[in-house]
C-alpha cells in the first residue's frame, strides 16, 4: 500500500488552503475525506503496479527488497484480498462523495492503462504520471465545491512534470534503461531538458498566480524558489530524486522549506 507515498495526497488540501477555508470544521473534514479516499485509491494502483511489475521489480538492485510482491513478504493472495477491500471502501466512499469518486474513477482509469502499456511509451508516461497530482487537486476542489483555479492548475501541472522527470532521471542514472523498459527511449540530457522547462513553468506560473489572485502570498515566491533549488541539489549532489516522497522525508532543510511555505500560506490566507 506505500502508506509513506500518501503525502502526495497533501494536493488534495491544496484547494482548502487557497480558498481559507481551513478554519471550518465541515469544510476540512470534506478535504480531509477526499484525501483519504484518494489515498485508497493510490494504494489499489501501487497493488496493481507492483502485481504487474513483480518479475521485473525481481531483478531492480532496490525494488527487489522493497516491493512486498518480489520480495515474497506479500503473497498474490494476500495482494487480492486486499485490493477486493480496498475496492469496497472507495465503492462506500461513491456514496459519500460522489463527485470525488467521479475523478478518482478517472485516476483509476488512467493508471490502469499505464499499467498495462501505456507506461512503455515516452512522453505519455510523465503525463499520466503527472496527471495524478493535476486531479488530486480537482478533487480538493470538487469535494468543497469550489472551482480549481486555472493557475493551480497549470502550477501542479508544471510542478508534477518537473518531478515526474526527476523520477526518470534517476532511474535512468542509477539503472540504465533496465529498471523499465520506457527508458531504452530516453536519454539523460533530454529528461534534464523537461525538468529544468517544467521547474521554470511551475516558478512562473505560481509566481503570476500569487501576484494576481494573492497578492498577500509574494513573500512564498521565494520559499517555493529555494524548494526547486534544494530538490535539483538532493537529485545531482545526493543521488536522491527516484521517490519524490523519500526527497522530501529524508532532507530536513526541503522539509523545512515547505513546512515554512504551509505555514506561511496558511496565516495569510487565514480568513480570506
Amino acid at each position: 500500500m506505500r502508506p509513506r507515498q500518501w503525502i502526495k495526497n497533501g494536493f488534495v488540501l491544496a484547494p482548502l488552503l487557497f480558498t481559507g477555508q481551513f478554519w471550518q470544521a465541515d469544510r476540512a473534514g470534506q478535504a480531509l475525506l477526499a484525501a483519504l479516499l484518494f489515498c485508497l485509491a493510490s494504494s489499489a494502483v501501487y497493488i496493481v503496479n507492483d502485481w504487474r511489475d513483480a518479475e521485473r521489480d525481481r531483478q531492480h538492485p532496490v525494488k527487489r527488497r522493497e516491493r512486498p510482491l518480489a520480495s515474497g513478504a506479500v503473497t498474490p493472495r494476500m495482494a487480492l484480498a486486499l485490493l477486493l477491500a480496498l475496492g469496497a471502501l472507495l465503492a462506500a466512499g461513491a456514496w459519500m462523495q460522489p463527485g470525488v469518486m467521479a475523478v478518482i474513477g478517472i485516476y483509476l482509469a488512467l493508471n490502469l492503462a499505464y499499467s498495462f502499456g501505456l507506461k512503455h511509451q515516452p512522453v505519455i508516461d510523465i503525463f499520466i504520471v503527472a496527471s495524478g497530482f493535476v486531479l488530486r487537486a480537482l478533487a480538493g476542489a470538487v469535494a468543497l465545491e469550489v472551482k480549481l483555479s486555472s493557475w493551480m492548475f497549470v502550477t501542479t501541472l508544471c510542478l508534477a512534470l518537473y518531478m515526474a522527470a526527476i523520477k526518470r532521471r534517476q532511474e535512468l542514472a542509477r539503472s540504465g534503461d533496465k529498471g523499465r523498459q520506457v527508458l531504452q527511449r530516453y536519454s539523460l540530457p533530454l529528461i534534464e531538458r523537461y525538468a529544468e522547462m517544467s521547474a521554470t513553468g511551475a516558478l512562473v506560473f505560481y509566481s503570476l498566480y500569487v501576484m494576481s489572485a494573492h497578492p498577500e502570498l509574494i513573500v512564498s515566491i521565494p520559499l517555493v524558489l529555494f524548494g526547486l533549488f534544494r530538490y535539483w541539489y538532493v537529485v545531482e549532489m545526493k543521488k536522491g530524486g527516484e521517490s519524490p516522497t523519500d526527497v522530501l522525508l529524508s532532507d530536513w532543510q526541503l522539509m523545512a522549506a515547505v513546512l515554512t511555505w504551509l505555514l506561511l500560506c496558511a496565516w495569510r490566507l487565514a480568513g480570506s
